[in-house]
């Protein structure tokens, strides 16, 4: 089954925030990550969210925790955390 990466958050610093898409790319290309989801205006439905959803497809849950892990994303990872609010799962599905 393929894994996903899932994540919703504001941009609380879009300076910083542009250095993390900067780094991103390669990451996910080494790791064979397909964007499934990239939207900066998501549309609040329920609950509380951030503006941005992005979801990735990984070809499995391990391979996507494998990019999570990696020592060249977790060099960068801080620049999402750092210049935003909220929230990052994996996740199995189809």
């Amino acid at each position: 089954m393929a894994g996903y990466f899932v994540a919703n958050y504001t941009i609380t610093n879009q300076a910083g925030y542009k250095e993390y898409l900067a780094a991103v790319g390669p990451t996910l290309e080494a790791h064979g990550a397909e964007f499934i989801v990239v939207d900066r205006d998501s549309e609040l439905l329920e609950g509380s969210a951030g503006q941005v959803t992005i979801v990735l497809r990984f070809a499995t849950k391990a391979a996507a925790e494998a990019w999570y892990k990696a020592p060249e994303y977790q060099a960068i990872r801080h620049l999402r955390t750092d210049n935003t609010d909220g929230i990052g799962v994996i996740a199995e599905g189809r």
